[in-house]
């Protein structure tokens, strides 16, 4: 009788320092760590990036009053790049990924710094759809990179080499809508670089960011402007990718923000597919 008690007592004493432990750890304060096998499957931590085995990280629920601001103050953007997301999406309730050490992502890109490939061309794009990033480079050199959302898996981005053919800073989708409204969907600063047999065009445009590939083909770049015009959020955008890449390509010329056909504008090469899986050697050399 008297050895049985001890034994509980002994277990009891055990599930308490293991209670302690976790929640000294953050695993149980509000479910903020999600373990892998509940992951959502339209989330940042499902997605799986060659470069994410090079950074640790952890899959966190975000919680009511949390925001990329709020957890990470001025390094918020290199969380943000390195999730591909935006603020917009970072809301409490979303998973996203949470690097072990802040100093891992600062700065973050997975794009080469050259490209050898691409020294003999003034200007360079080169998109990644495993890594969900582009890089812009000037003779070989990578100048700036910025994270993507590319097509959904139904409807992926067409992998090739192509070239930069019009530019449109007002473009409107004629295909898409906003989500419950009958506003056409806004492409802003759009970069137009494959037509396809069908007559659909494809463009680099600005978008929202989920954190996963969810486009209709095109390859979406962050425009918090737009979001704040059409959404309501964020109350002070800060990411305008969409619009340095169309700078960059546009430089000197004459912009009225009509339809701008561009004649030998820069080589885009989309590499990669959504259906690797991440697997195998890294898209680029």
């Amino acid at each position: 009788m008297s050895g049985h008690t001890g034994t509980c007592y002994a277990r009891l004493v055990q599930w308490v320092v293991l209670i302690l432990i976790l929640f000294a750890s953050g695993i149980l304060r509000g479910e903020e760590l999600v373990p892998r096998r509940v992951i959502e499957a339209r989330s940042p931590c499902a997605v799986h990036h060659p470069s994410d085995e090079r950074i640790a990280w952890q899959c966190r629920r975000l919680q009511r009053g949390e925001t990329l601001e709020r957890l990470f103050g001025r390094r918020w953007i290199d969380v943000a790049r390195f999730n591909r997301i935006d603020r917009r999406h970072a809301q409490p309730g979303r998973e996203i990924k949470i690097p072990t050490r802040i100093e891992d992502v600062a700065e973050f890109t997975p794009m080469p710094p050259r490209y050898p490939v691409g020294e003999q061309e003034p200007q360079l794009i080169v998109v990644d759809l495993r890594e969900q990033f582009l890089g812009a480079y000037e003779r070989g050199t990578l100048r700036f990179s910025l994270p993507i959302a590319s097509g959904e898996p139904d409807n992926e981005t067409p992998v090739g080499d192509y070239r930069i053919t019009a530019a449109h800073r007002t473009h409107r989708s004629c295909l898409y809508a906003i989500e419950a409204t009958n506003i056409p969907y806004p492409m802003q600063y759009a970069l137009q670089f494959y037509v396809n047999a069908q007559g659909v065009s494809y463009w680099i445009h600005g978008r929202d960011l989920p954190g996963y590939p969810a486009s209709h083909g095109c390859i979406g770049l962050a425009d918090e402007r737009m979001q704040r015009r059409y959404y309501g959020e964020p109350a002070d955008p800060v990411l305008d990718d969409a619009k340095r890449l169309y700078d960059w390509v546009i430089g000197d010329r004459t912009d009225s923000g009509t339809l701008l056909p561009i004649l030998e504008g820069p080589r885009v090469v989309i590499l990669g597919s959504l259906s690797d899986g991440g697997q195998g050697s890294r898209s680029i050399p």
